[in-house]
Protein backbone atom coordinates (compact mmCIF):
# COMPACT_ATOMS: atom_id res chain seq x y z
CA UNK A 1 0.00 0.00 0.00
CA UNK A 2 1.64 3.24 -1.15
CA UNK A 3 -0.79 5.71 0.48
CA UNK A 4 -2.90 5.53 3.60
CA UNK A 5 -5.30 8.22 2.37
CA UNK A 6 -5.91 9.49 -1.17
CA UNK A 7 -8.04 12.63 -1.16
CA UNK A 8 -10.10 14.49 -3.74
CA UNK A 9 -11.46 17.98 -3.25
CA UNK A 10 -11.24 21.62 -4.12
CA UNK A 11 -7.87 23.39 -4.28
CA UNK A 12 -8.34 26.81 -2.70
CA UNK A 13 -6.05 29.44 -1.24
CA UNK A 14 -7.59 30.92 1.93
CA UNK A 15 -7.53 34.62 2.73
CA UNK A 16 -8.62 35.13 6.31
CA UNK A 17 -10.07 38.28 7.90
CA UNK A 18 -11.36 39.13 11.37
CA UNK A 19 -14.72 40.87 10.86
CA UNK A 20 -17.61 42.28 12.85
CA UNK A 21 -21.12 40.82 12.98
CA UNK A 22 -22.39 44.07 11.51
CA UNK A 23 -20.13 43.68 8.45
CA UNK A 24 -21.79 40.35 7.60
CA UNK A 25 -25.26 41.80 8.14
CA UNK A 26 -24.54 44.99 6.15
CA UNK A 27 -23.24 42.95 3.21
CA UNK A 28 -25.99 40.30 3.30
CA UNK A 29 -23.48 37.52 3.97
CA UNK A 30 -25.02 34.37 5.46
CA UNK A 31 -23.14 33.68 8.66
CA UNK A 32 -21.60 30.27 9.35
CA UNK A 33 -21.98 28.89 5.84
CA UNK A 34 -19.86 28.54 2.72
CA UNK A 35 -21.40 30.56 -0.11
CA UNK A 36 -20.25 30.42 -3.74
CA UNK A 37 -19.65 33.79 -5.41
CA UNK A 38 -18.22 34.87 -8.75
CA UNK A 39 -14.81 36.42 -9.35
CA UNK A 40 -16.07 40.02 -9.53
CA UNK A 41 -18.04 39.63 -6.30
CA UNK A 42 -14.96 38.20 -4.61
CA UNK A 43 -12.69 41.01 -5.81
CA UNK A 44 -15.14 43.60 -4.49
CA UNK A 45 -15.45 41.75 -1.19
CA UNK A 46 -11.67 41.53 -0.75
CA UNK A 47 -11.31 45.24 -1.50
CA UNK A 48 -13.95 46.02 1.13
CA UNK A 49 -12.33 43.70 3.69
CA UNK A 50 -8.84 45.06 3.04
CA UNK A 51 -10.08 48.59 3.58
CA UNK A 52 -12.04 47.82 6.77
CA UNK A 53 -10.07 45.07 8.50
CA UNK A 54 -6.83 44.09 6.73
CA UNK A 55 -5.71 40.58 5.77
CA UNK A 56 -4.99 38.35 8.77
CA UNK A 57 -3.50 35.35 6.99
CA UNK A 58 -3.05 33.71 3.57
CA UNK A 59 -2.61 29.94 3.41
CA UNK A 60 -3.32 26.90 1.31
CA UNK A 61 -6.80 25.58 1.98
CA UNK A 62 -9.61 23.42 0.75
CA UNK A 63 -11.38 21.07 3.17
CA UNK A 64 -9.90 17.74 2.04
CA UNK A 65 -6.48 19.33 1.54
CA UNK A 66 -6.48 20.51 5.17
CA UNK A 67 -7.38 16.98 6.26
CA UNK A 68 -4.58 15.44 4.20
CA UNK A 69 -2.06 17.96 5.53
CA UNK A 70 -3.06 16.94 9.07
CA UNK A 71 -2.55 13.24 8.23
CA UNK A 72 0.77 13.92 6.51
CA UNK A 73 2.16 16.03 9.37
CA UNK A 74 1.27 13.26 11.81
CA UNK A 75 3.34 10.87 9.70
CA UNK A 76 0.81 9.39 7.27
CA UNK A 77 1.33 8.91 3.53
CA UNK A 78 -1.14 10.93 1.46
CA UNK A 79 -1.92 11.91 -2.13
CA UNK A 80 -4.22 14.75 -3.19
CA UNK A 81 -5.93 14.89 -6.56
CA UNK A 82 -7.00 18.48 -7.23
CA UNK A 83 -6.83 21.27 -9.81
CA UNK A 84 -5.06 24.63 -9.84
CA UNK A 85 -4.31 27.08 -12.64
CA UNK A 86 -0.93 28.10 -14.03
CA UNK A 87 -0.86 31.33 -12.00
CA UNK A 88 0.89 32.71 -8.92
CA UNK A 89 -1.83 31.45 -6.59
CA UNK A 90 -1.64 27.96 -8.10
CA UNK A 91 2.15 27.93 -7.70
CA UNK A 92 1.77 29.00 -4.05
CA UNK A 93 -0.75 26.20 -3.48
CA UNK A 94 1.39 23.49 -5.09
CA UNK A 95 4.46 24.43 -3.03
CA UNK A 96 2.38 24.70 0.14
CA UNK A 97 1.13 21.10 -0.17
CA UNK A 98 4.60 19.83 -1.05
CA UNK A 99 6.06 21.50 2.06
CA UNK A 100 3.42 19.75 4.17
CA UNK A 101 4.42 16.38 2.72
CA UNK A 102 1.27 15.78 0.64
CA UNK A 103 2.03 14.26 -2.76
CA UNK A 104 0.31 15.67 -5.86
CA UNK A 105 0.85 15.80 -9.59
CA UNK A 106 0.20 19.52 -9.81
CA UNK A 107 3.61 20.18 -11.36
CA UNK A 108 2.48 18.18 -14.41
CA UNK A 109 -1.10 19.34 -14.92
CA UNK A 110 -1.51 23.11 -14.51
CA UNK A 111 -3.82 24.77 -17.04
CA UNK A 112 -4.70 28.32 -18.03
CA UNK A 113 -7.32 29.87 -15.78
CA UNK A 114 -7.68 31.23 -12.26
CA UNK A 115 -6.89 29.25 -9.11
CA UNK A 116 -9.77 29.15 -6.62
CA UNK A 117 -9.78 31.37 -3.55
CA UNK A 118 -11.78 31.23 -0.32
CA UNK A 119 -12.46 34.35 1.73
CA UNK A 120 -12.72 33.30 5.37
CA UNK A 121 -14.42 35.82 7.67
CA UNK A 122 -14.11 35.15 11.40
CA UNK A 123 -16.39 36.93 13.87
CA UNK A 124 -15.74 37.59 17.56
CA UNK A 125 -17.55 34.36 18.55
CA UNK A 126 -14.86 32.44 16.54
CA UNK A 127 -17.37 31.26 13.91
CA UNK A 128 -16.12 31.13 10.34
CA UNK A 129 -18.10 32.31 7.32
CA UNK A 130 -16.75 31.61 3.83
CA UNK A 131 -17.32 33.18 0.43
CA UNK A 132 -15.65 31.14 -2.28
CA UNK A 133 -14.80 31.64 -5.94
CA UNK A 134 -13.94 28.13 -7.15
CA UNK A 135 -12.12 29.21 -10.30
CA UNK A 136 -10.53 26.30 -12.15
CA UNK A 137 -11.22 23.82 -9.35
CA UNK A 138 -14.90 23.75 -10.40
CA UNK A 139 -13.62 21.98 -13.55
CA UNK A 140 -12.07 19.14 -11.53
CA UNK A 141 -13.06 16.09 -13.57
CA UNK A 142 -12.45 12.38 -14.06
CA UNK A 143 -9.29 13.19 -16.05
CA UNK A 144 -7.80 14.83 -12.91
CA UNK A 145 -8.25 11.77 -10.66
CA UNK A 146 -4.87 9.98 -11.10
CA UNK A 147 -6.47 6.59 -10.60
CA UNK A 148 -3.18 4.71 -10.35
CA UNK A 149 -2.56 6.51 -7.04
CA UNK A 150 -6.12 5.80 -5.88
CA UNK A 151 -5.85 2.04 -6.30
CA UNK A 152 -2.61 2.05 -4.27
CA UNK A 153 -4.42 3.56 -1.25
CA UNK A 154 -6.13 2.18 1.84
CA UNK A 155 -8.83 4.92 1.86
CA UNK A 156 -10.25 7.50 -0.47
CA UNK A 157 -11.38 10.65 1.35
CA UNK A 158 -14.01 12.76 -0.45
CA UNK A 159 -15.14 16.24 0.56
CA UNK A 160 -18.78 17.23 0.25
CA UNK A 161 -17.92 20.56 -1.39
CA UNK A 162 -17.38 18.71 -4.70
CA UNK A 163 -21.15 18.40 -4.99
CA UNK A 164 -21.56 22.03 -6.12
CA UNK A 165 -20.12 21.33 -9.59
CA UNK A 166 -21.69 18.72 -11.88
CA UNK A 167 -18.36 17.73 -13.40
CA UNK A 168 -16.68 17.44 -9.98
CA UNK A 169 -19.58 15.49 -8.51
CA UNK A 170 -19.36 13.03 -11.41
CA UNK A 171 -15.61 12.71 -10.81
CA UNK A 172 -16.27 11.88 -7.15
CA UNK A 173 -18.86 9.26 -8.12
CA UNK A 174 -16.42 7.68 -10.57
CA UNK A 175 -13.61 7.70 -8.00
CA UNK A 176 -15.88 5.92 -5.49
CA UNK A 177 -16.71 3.27 -8.08
CA UNK A 178 -13.03 2.65 -8.88
CA UNK A 179 -12.22 2.56 -5.17
CA UNK A 180 -14.88 -0.09 -4.54
CA UNK A 181 -13.69 -2.20 -7.48
CA UNK A 182 -10.17 -2.15 -6.03
CA UNK A 183 -11.08 -2.75 -2.36
CA UNK A 184 -10.17 0.81 -1.35
CA UNK A 185 -12.37 1.96 1.55
CA UNK A 186 -14.32 5.23 1.32
CA UNK A 187 -14.50 8.10 3.81
CA UNK A 188 -16.81 11.04 3.10
CA UNK A 189 -17.40 14.34 4.86
CA UNK A 190 -20.53 16.46 4.51
CA UNK A 191 -18.14 19.48 4.75
CA UNK A 192 -20.68 22.21 5.46
CA UNK A 193 -24.37 22.62 6.39
CA UNK A 194 -24.93 24.40 3.07
CA UNK A 195 -23.99 21.25 1.13
CA UNK A 196 -26.68 19.11 2.78
CA UNK A 197 -29.18 21.98 2.70
CA UNK A 198 -28.88 23.02 -0.96
CA UNK A 199 -27.26 19.99 -2.65
CA UNK A 200 -28.71 17.04 -0.73
CA UNK A 201 -29.58 14.97 -3.81
CA UNK A 202 -26.04 15.35 -5.14
CA UNK A 203 -24.56 14.36 -1.77
CA UNK A 204 -26.76 11.25 -1.76
CA UNK A 205 -25.52 10.46 -5.27
CA UNK A 206 -21.87 10.52 -4.14
CA UNK A 207 -22.61 8.41 -1.04
CA UNK A 208 -24.42 5.88 -3.24
CA UNK A 209 -24.99 2.57 -1.48
CA UNK A 210 -22.99 3.70 1.55
CA UNK A 211 -19.49 4.56 2.76
CA UNK A 212 -17.09 3.07 5.31
CA UNK A 213 -16.66 6.29 7.32
CA UNK A 214 -18.90 9.36 7.37
CA UNK A 215 -17.91 12.64 9.04
CA UNK A 216 -20.65 15.07 10.08
CA UNK A 217 -21.31 17.79 12.60
CA UNK A 218 -24.59 17.93 14.51
CA UNK A 219 -26.29 20.45 12.22
CA UNK A 220 -25.34 18.50 9.10
CA UNK A 221 -26.58 15.24 10.62
CA UNK A 222 -29.97 16.72 11.50
CA UNK A 223 -30.33 18.47 8.14
CA UNK A 224 -29.35 15.50 5.97
CA UNK A 225 -31.49 13.00 7.89
CA UNK A 226 -34.44 15.40 8.25
CA UNK A 227 -34.77 14.35 11.90
CA UNK A 228 -35.45 16.65 14.83
CA UNK A 229 -33.09 15.03 17.35
CA UNK A 230 -29.58 13.62 17.14
CA UNK A 231 -30.42 10.05 18.23
CA UNK A 232 -32.91 9.71 15.37
CA UNK A 233 -30.42 11.27 12.96
CA UNK A 234 -27.74 8.78 14.04
CA UNK A 235 -30.08 5.83 13.47
CA UNK A 236 -30.85 7.17 10.00
CA UNK A 237 -27.22 7.85 9.04
CA UNK A 238 -26.06 4.39 10.14
CA UNK A 239 -28.02 3.08 7.14
CA UNK A 240 -25.42 4.69 4.85
CA UNK A 241 -22.15 4.20 6.76
CA UNK A 242 -20.32 1.55 8.74
CA UNK A 243 -18.71 4.16 11.02
CA UNK A 244 -20.29 7.53 11.81
CA UNK A 245 -18.12 10.28 13.29
CA UNK A 246 -20.15 13.22 14.63
CA UNK A 247 -18.37 16.29 15.95
CA UNK A 248 -20.27 18.29 18.55
CA UNK A 249 -18.11 21.40 18.97
CA UNK A 250 -17.50 22.16 22.64
CA UNK A 251 -19.49 19.03 23.57
CA UNK A 252 -16.90 16.67 22.12
CA UNK A 253 -17.70 13.98 19.56
CA UNK A 254 -19.35 10.59 19.05
CA UNK A 255 -18.03 7.68 17.02
CA UNK A 256 -20.83 5.25 16.25
CA UNK A 257 -21.01 1.81 14.64
CA UNK A 258 -23.85 -0.72 14.66
CA UNK A 259 -22.18 -2.37 17.64
CA UNK A 260 -20.84 0.50 19.69
CA UNK A 261 -20.99 4.19 20.63
CA UNK A 262 -17.73 5.84 21.71
CA UNK A 263 -18.13 9.23 23.39
CA UNK A 264 -15.17 11.57 23.04
CA UNK A 265 -14.80 14.23 25.73
CA UNK A 266 -14.29 17.85 24.70
CA UNK A 267 -11.15 19.76 25.62
CA UNK A 268 -11.91 23.18 27.06
CA UNK A 269 -10.14 26.00 25.21
CA UNK A 270 -10.71 29.64 24.35
CA UNK A 271 -11.68 29.53 20.67
CA UNK A 272 -10.65 32.38 18.36
CA UNK A 273 -11.27 30.74 14.97
CA UNK A 274 -13.20 27.53 14.21
CA UNK A 275 -12.01 27.42 10.57
CA UNK A 276 -10.47 24.02 9.90
CA UNK A 277 -11.57 22.33 13.14
CA UNK A 278 -13.65 19.69 11.36
CA UNK A 279 -10.91 19.10 8.78
CA UNK A 280 -8.33 18.64 11.52
CA UNK A 281 -10.58 16.26 13.45
CA UNK A 282 -11.11 14.17 10.32
CA UNK A 283 -7.40 14.14 9.50
CA UNK A 284 -6.32 13.07 12.97
CA UNK A 285 -9.06 10.44 13.10
CA UNK A 286 -8.11 9.05 9.67
CA UNK A 287 -4.47 8.93 10.76
CA UNK A 288 -5.48 6.96 13.86
CA UNK A 289 -7.74 4.67 11.87
CA UNK A 290 -4.96 3.79 9.41
CA UNK A 291 -2.35 3.34 12.15
CA UNK A 292 -4.01 0.76 14.36
CA UNK A 293 -5.65 3.06 16.92
CA UNK A 294 -9.02 2.21 18.45
CA UNK A 295 -11.96 4.55 17.85
CA UNK A 296 -11.43 5.97 21.33
CA UNK A 297 -7.70 6.57 20.82
CA UNK A 298 -8.20 8.12 17.38
CA UNK A 299 -11.10 10.23 18.67
CA UNK A 300 -9.11 11.55 21.63
CA UNK A 301 -6.17 12.46 19.38
CA UNK A 302 -8.56 14.19 16.97
CA UNK A 303 -10.30 16.04 19.79
CA UNK A 304 -7.05 17.46 21.18
CA UNK A 305 -5.75 18.54 17.77
CA UNK A 306 -9.08 20.13 16.84
CA UNK A 307 -9.09 21.96 20.20
CA UNK A 308 -5.65 23.33 19.38
CA UNK A 309 -6.59 24.51 15.89
CA UNK A 310 -9.44 26.70 17.18
CA UNK A 311 -7.03 28.63 19.43
CA UNK A 312 -5.13 30.05 16.43
CA UNK A 313 -6.04 31.78 13.18
CA UNK A 314 -5.98 29.58 10.11
CA UNK A 315 -6.91 25.98 9.32
CA UNK A 316 -3.57 24.25 9.91
CA UNK A 317 -1.22 23.59 12.82
CA UNK A 318 2.57 23.52 12.70
CA UNK A 319 3.95 20.01 12.21
CA UNK A 320 5.87 20.14 15.49
CA UNK A 321 2.68 20.95 17.42
CA UNK A 322 0.96 17.95 15.86
CA UNK A 323 3.91 15.67 16.58
CA UNK A 324 4.05 16.79 20.24
CA UNK A 325 0.34 16.04 20.71
CA UNK A 326 0.65 12.70 18.88
CA UNK A 327 3.45 11.62 21.23
CA UNK A 328 1.02 11.97 24.17
CA UNK A 329 -1.43 9.58 22.54
CA UNK A 330 0.96 6.83 21.45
Amino acid sequence: MKYQVYGIGNALVDAEFEVSESFLADNNIEKGLMTLIDETQQKNLVSNLDKNFGLKKRAGGGSAANTLVAISQLGGKTFYACKVADDETGDFYMKDLALAGVETKLDQVKEDGVTGKCIVMVTEDAERTMNTFLGITSDFSESDLHLEELIQSEYIYIEGYLVTSDVSRNAAIHARKVAKENNVKTAFTFSDPAMVTYFKDGVAEIIGDGVDVLFSNEEEALTYSGKSNLDEAITDLLKITKKLVITLGNKGAKIITQQNITNIDPIKVEAVDTNGAGDMFAGAFMYGLTNGMSDEQAGNLASELAANIVTIFGARLEKQVQQTILAKHN
